[in-house]
């Protein structure tokens, strides 16, 4: 008798991945779309929802065509999408704007203006989702301030899953977590939130249905299901956000498991029974079930401040790097390793997106503090590989703040390649790092979704039988207790500056 499998897609910043999974947890292919982000302004960050469709398509194509699966093998599609997007679109559900993602910062005025007053904290108290620009709530401010006639022709302002799920299916539906994922959504009803509502200028129905995470549709238009190599029968089940999911697709969802996954961003992220928001404003909440809520922090600057780096520094150890066969990565972490822990008193807060948790301040900036003459550029790399490390510390301690300590930390994303970052991250943290052997999480996490909702798994927790761990990162003690008091002084750094960021954040340049 042939195997089943599930398909996991995950829609993400600058890439679509979808995998075929087994019923005995095991990655058959993966098929991979990557396109470009978006950023025709200072500030701005768009994804074409056109160029998003056909990655999907051409994703769950490939994956299957590698796989070699006949089309009665998959039991199902589960799709996991990255956060906080919006796009306006028409009756016909046509795209009146680009989808305005989680890297946008163009809403900074309107959520200072939310924050005015005292009400837009007691509204993340009832949505879980911090006052950003991230969020679709000051996005949608934008929208009704900047561009007025757009926003009065919208029907509709969907995230770019919804616009996937409304193309293959003819449906307008929002799993729980994507809309608790947009500052409008009332955790305790599971409903649109009506003053959050009342603040944006919409109307419930311009807004998707909200359905549990596990809720399965059916009856995809014939054409792309043929293109995609599926049955247009095939169930599709709505499945959740990327950062949820990671947590499942880790195995990180009993209590005091914390998730990190670093990628262009990076995260930290844990699971409890019922929603759980911060005095302090520090982190999300999310939904992943009704007995599974994912509290957490993004940072804005993962493996993007790495790149940043490579492309505009490294440019002729990268050529070098190509042609020796070297992933220049691979130099540059090698580089880095040749410098002490501390980088010989080079400290960089990696805020060049500006930051997310547990600051929430569009604002931030990147910082090198204490350069020095002996300092080159390998001491450059190793401070941008401590400092994105750093950041995720600081949302660590925020999130032990409300969860207790952590017993088990598991990694994901791209870093997680590198052994040596890996290592550096267990030694900042002085805990045990454990690394799953799928580096794919959130589609993993999406396949393992849309096996509990066709009743494949009897629970989530039975992921555990699903995920194994590939190898485990125990701290350097000694190192440990070095990164300590460099990781106060960093934090010591950012409170000192706040105002001064603030003041550049606003300089206009004399022409």
């Amino acid at each position: 008798m042939s195997q089943t499998y599930f398909i996991g897609v995950d829609i993400g910043t600058t890439s679509t991945k979808a995998i075929t999974f087994s019923e005995s947890g095991q990655v058959k292919s993966i098929g991979n779309q990557t396109y470009p982000l978006l950023v025709p302004q200072p500030a701005w960050a768009e994804q074409n929802p056109e160029t998003i469709f056909k990655a999907v398509i051409a994703a769950i194509h490939d994956a299957l065509a590698e796989a070699s699966l006949a089309k009665s093998q998959i039991a199902a599609v589960s799709f996991s999408g990255a956060m906080h997007s919006v796009i306006a679109v028409d009756a016909q559900g046509y795209p009146l704007t680009q989808a305005i993602i989680w890297a946008d910062n163009r809403s900074t005025a309107q959520t200072a203006w939310l924050k005015q007053d005292g009400s837009g904290h007691r509204l993340y108290r009832r949505t879980g989702t911090p006052l950003h620009p991230m969020s679709v709530l000051p996005k949608l401010l934008w929208l009704r301030q900047v561009q007025p006639e757009c926003f009065q022709q919208a029907a509709k302002f969907i995230s770019i899953k919804e616009y996937v799920l409304h193309r293959l299916l003819a449906r307008y539906v929002v799993d729980y977590a994507m809309a608790s994922a947009t500052g409008l959504f009332n955790l305790a009803q599971l409903q649109w939130d009506e003053e959050a509502m009342a603040m944006a200028g919409i109307r419930p129905n311009q807004l998707s249905e909200p359905v549990p995470t596990t809720h399965i549709l059916q009856g995809m238009n014939c054409r792309d299901a043929q293109a995609m190599g599926l049955a247009p029968t095939t169930p599709i089940v709505v499945g959740a956000t990327d950062g949820v999911l990671a947590n499942l697709g880790v195995g990180a969802i009993s209590p005091q498991q914390v998730a990190i996954t670093i990628g262009t961003s990076s995260a930290v992220r844990t699971v409890v029974a019922k929603p759980i928001t911060d005095a302090k404003g520090r982190t999300f909440c999310y939904a992943l079930t009704p007995d599974h809520w994912v509290i957490g922090g993004p940072s804005n600057n993962g493996g993007i401040v790495l790149r940043w780096l490579r492309d505009g520094f490294c440019q002729l150890e990268m050529a070098q790097a190509i042609r020796q066969g070297v992933d220049p990565y691979d130099w540059m972490v090698q580089a880095a390793l040749q410098v002490p822990a501390g980088a010989e008193g080079l400290l960089c807060l990696p805020f060049l997106a500006g930051e997310r948790a547990p600051y929430w301040n569009p604002n931030a900036r990147g910082i090198f503090f204490g350069v020095g003459l002996h300092h080159h550029k390998a001491h450059f790399i190793r401070a941008v590989m401590e400092g994105v490390l750093f950041a995720v510390y600081s949302i660590h301690l925020a999130l032990q703040d409300l969860a207790g300590a952590a017993v088990e930390i598991r990694a994901s994303g791209g870093f997680v390649r590198s052994n040596p970052w890996c290592q550096m991250l267990a030694d900042i943290l002085g805990c045990e790092v454990l690394i799953p052997h799928v580096y794919e999480a959130s589609a993993v996490g999406a396949a393992v979704l849309g096996m509990s909702a066709m009743g494949a798994i009897a629970r989530l927790q039975d992921v555990d039988d699903l995920i194994g761990i590939a190898r485990r990162h125990t701290p350097n003690r000694s190192l440990a207790d070095t990164y300590q008091p460099l990781f106060s002084l960093y934090e010591r750094i950012y409170h000192r500056v706040t105002e001064e960021l603030e003041e550049l954040a606003a300089y206009q340049p004399q022409n």
